[in-house]
């Protein structure tokens, strides 16, 4: 029996939020952690952590959903940060992740409630590093921000769950250029472009950015006021430069046969898919947002109205 699975967006530490959820969905709660019902299974799209106040309860239910069979989960990029943030540069001091003020400030709460250097700390860093990129489920697809095919070639077997990721590959990874720097940012933090020369604007953090997220499953004759993702007011403000002209990265309709799920953009509103055969699952539930889930059924036409929200 193929099983259906229910795919849940981006949690960033919100537990009562995540027990909402599956309790609507029909999960159970017993003394091994939350039993799906029978046939299904969960699917995390990542961003466990940061900002939410019960950040150590969500990793916990999470993991032990997905040590008990019940659950998968894939990385996110707020993972992937928090791998970099302890993990000692190899060519010469700090860490592949950088410290500055505004990486801390973006880290501190986990921090503060894993307790920083702990042995706790260590190991769910350690845990965090068997999730896998991606999820080729056969009829489904699950990665945090960005299905591009050649990004997916190119992570390889680093995308098998419950293996450690490989040191030489995490600090590929991690230096700026390299081919295994342009897969996992695409993976985990999706197609990113450059802001004309004067443009930029301040994120939901406060922090100024040069560069948008886009909507990289629009079709092919698109702008980058079509694509970028941001508030409407700040969107429109945007020139209407041609995507292709833009980025050789831009390759519209990357998946157009098996649906894929992710979460990581911040939507707002009602929950709706973006393509049918794309839907975002990350509908800003780390600030006033639902937490929120596709229930799927073997469906490859996908619908809005198989979204389910933690309220």
């Amino acid at each position: 029996m193929r099983l259906s699975y229910d795919l849940i967006g981006d949690i960033h530490g919100h537990a009562a939020k995540l027990e909402a959820l599956l309790k609507k969905l029909g999960y159970v709660r017993t003394a091994e952690g939350w039993k799906a019902p029978a046939g299904r299974k969960a699917v995390f799209v990542g961003d466990l952590i940061d900002r939410g106040p019960e950040q150590m309860k969500v990793v916990d239910t999470v993991r032990r959903m997905v040590e008990g069979g019940q659950a998968h989960a894939v990385m996110g990029n707020h993972e992937l940060n928090a791998i970099g943030y302890v993990t000692p540069r190899r060519d010469g001091p700090g860490f592949l992740r950088n410290h500055s003020a505004s990486k801390k400030a973006q880290h501190a709460e986990f921090l503060a409630q894993v307790g920083e250097g702990s042995a706790k700390h260590k190991e769910i860093i350690d845990w965090f590093r068997t999730l896998p990129l991606f999820l080729d489920l056969g009829a489904i697809r699950a990665v945090h921000a960005w299905w591009h095919a050649p990004y997916i070639d190119q992570v390889g077997a680093q995308h098998l769950g419950g293996q450690s990721i490989n040191d030489d590959f995490l600090h590929a990874a991690f230096t700026k250029h390299s081919p295994e720097w342009r897969a996992v940012e695409g993976i985990c933090k999706g197609l990113e472009v450059r802001l004309p020369e004067g443009v930029s604007f301040r994120d939901h953090s406060g922090v100024e950015r040069f560069e948008v997220r886009t909507r990289w499953w629009m079709g092919d004759d698109v702008s980058l006021r079509d694509v970028a993702i941001l508030d409407e007011e700040q969107r429109l403000q945007l020139p209407e430069h041609p995507m292709k002209a833009m980025t050789d990265s831009y390759e519209a309709r990357t998946i157009t046969d098996i649906p894929v799920f992710i979460g990581h953009y911040w939507m707002q509103g009602t929950p709706v898919i973006q393509d049918h055969k794309v839907a975002c699952l990350d509908w800003s539930a780390a600030k006033e947002g639902p937490l929120v889930a596709y229930r799927w059924d073997g469906e490859q036409v996908l619908s809005n109205h198989k979204f389910v929200c933690s309220h």
